[in-house]
């Protein structure tokens, strides 16, 4: 299965001249500009998402993909709807879309752009919880060595039966289990470390909690950085809609390796195993971890420059 990710050129030329949600200063977009820019949006977000919406329409189901529009709360619909993002007006669009969307506001010359203080009265909250949680976990160091294994402790002792994802498992029920208790199982991410099996939990180097999230998330953790679109999901639209398909479009690539390195028969799926049973899997793990957690830095960024612009128009 091969993931792409369609039309960057063609977001890239409608969107340069606005700047970024970094810059401080108003930017107007005219009418032609915003048009072209939710156009290319729109069937960049189609070209994402036909998989999943021909599957559903079928009554199919893809365990990988699917993943991502059962796990996260975003439907094909909410991705295709473009934002500007905070700080960005719309010129000449009392008759847009926006115009009538929660949290937008339209002057009297028709500008339409997001009414920053009625955003923070109903979601400062969540603003401020992204902005720490975020930052802090982009002022850390990659941590490597986990190799995956939360997948495995996820079905620990289940046997060969009844699993969260109905895939047979590679190495069977005894094999499984024999990894996990060959390894140290040292998983940071309380939304992996929670569907870890009762017998499991204990073998963790770490007991994450909701509490300590800010205090021990990391950019190598392979959900973390999936997490980003959860995160670009709840800012809404102060989110530009550039920054939330590509948080989209990386955690689709990264949930594919994270299959690969599971203890999943992915083959069904055209995939190969990644085995990160052997040393050879556990370098190229190590490989791709690392370049997955660069590229989650670089949409850190964007997004703590979201919630500083929104907080900066408090």
């Amino acid at each position: 299965m091969t993931v792409t990710d369609p039309a960057p050129s063609t977001r890239a030329r409608v969107e340069r001249g606005a700047g970024h949600a970094g810059d401080r200063r108003p930017r107007v977009l005219d009418a032609a500009s915003w048009t072209a820019a939710a156009d290319a949006h729109a069937e960049r977000a189609d070209a994402l998402t036909a998989g999943h919406r021909a599957r559903r329409a079928a009554g199919e189901r893809h365990a990988i993909e699917d993943f991502l529009f059962e796990y996260y709360p975003a439907k094909p619909a909410q991705l295709r709807r473009w934002h500007p993002g905070v700080g960005t007006v719309l010129a000449d669009a009392a008759g847009s879309p926006q115009a009538g969307w929660r949290w937008y506001g339209v002057d009297d010359a028709g500008a339409v752009a997001l009414d920053v203080p009625a955003f923070l009265a109903d979601r400062g909250s969540t603003v401020g919880y992204v902005h720490a949680l975020v930052g802090a976990t982009a002022a850390r160091p990659a941590a490597t060595g986990c190799f995956g294994l939360h997948e495995w402790a996820m079905v620990y002792r289940e046997g060969d039966d009844e699993h969260r994802h109905r895939l047979p498992l590679r190495l069977g029920g005894a094999g499984t289990d024999a990894v996990v208790e060959s390894h140290r199982i040292r998983c940071t991410h309380i939304d992996a470390f929670r569907f870890f099996t009762p017998p499991a939990t204990p073998l963790n180097t770490v007991q994450p909690s909701r509490e300590t999230q800010v205090a021990m998330e990391q950019p190598g953790c392979l959900h973390a950085n999936m997490d980003l679109y959860k995160w670009a999901l709840k800012l809404g639209p102060a989110v530009p809609g550039d920054l939330l398909l590509d948080a989209f479009a990386l955690a689709r690539e990264i949930r594919v390796v994270d299959m690969q390195a599971s203890p999943y028969d992915v083959s069904g799926y055209g995939l190969a195993p990644l085995p990160i049973e052997t040393a050879e899997g556990k370098a190229e793990y190590v490989r791709l971890q690392r370049g997955f957690a660069a590229r989650s830095q670089e949409l850190r960024r964007r997004l703590l420059e979201v919630c500083e612009a929104v907080l900066a128009g408090a």
